[in-house]
């Protein structure tokens, strides 16, 4: 594909072309970005989802403005290391200070409660991602609004959403593993 046909199709948010330049095409680009410009690990889609909001903003502005005065590729090195940059500390695994899940137990109301908290807790200290165990956390034991949420740590709504899903996942695997772990 020419430079202009990647941009027209990301521009018409054409899925195979961009499944095929941001998963395949740019992959070592972004990875070797991610690993220079963050002393901490991001996830693949996490970054690509919140480059592809950044250039689909204002109806696609940034795709529009781009002058083919240089490769597609290069255009993009520069633009995805100036957005990293930027976000830095805002993305998945983010090691701020303040710590995103303290860990304490609340009192139980009842016997039973006190057991799915004390659960809820050994899960969550398992869990490899604190970050994911935190949103987990707000959102559905807290019953903190996603977008309360998501302005809380600095995120979109979307990306947010994105990191629950994983956090899901996660959890689940973590519960899984804790079954087996009990079963012996």
């Amino acid at each position: 594909m020419t430079d202009q046909q990647i941009i027209q199709g990301l521009i018409d948010r054409d899925n195979r072309v961009t499944e095929a330049f941001f998963f395949v095409k740019c992959r070592p680009l972004f990875c070797s970005i991610m690993r220079k410009v963050f002393d901490y690990e991001v996830d693949y889609d996490e970054f690509v989802n919140e480059l592809y909001v950044y250039l689909m903003e204002e109806d696609a502005s940034k795709l529009r403005n781009f002058e083919y005065r240089s490769s597609v590729y290069q255009w993009l090195k520069v633009l995805a290391v100036r957005f990293s940059i930027k976000k830095r500390g805002s993305l998945i695994d983010d090691t701020s200070h303040e710590p995103p899940y303290n860990g304490q137990e609340q009192q139980p109301a009842t016997e039973q409660d006190g057991s799915a908290e004390g659960d809820m807790q050994r899960l969550f200290g398992q869990m490899p991602n604190k970050r994911y165990a935190y949103v987990i956390q707000r959102l559905i034991l807290d019953d903190l609004e996603p977008e309360q949420l998501a302005k809380e740590m600095s995120i979109t709504t979307a990306n947010l959403y994105n990191i629950k899903r994983r956090a899901m996942a996660q959890l689940t695997h973590v519960a899984l593993n804790d079954i087996k772990e009990y079963g012996k």
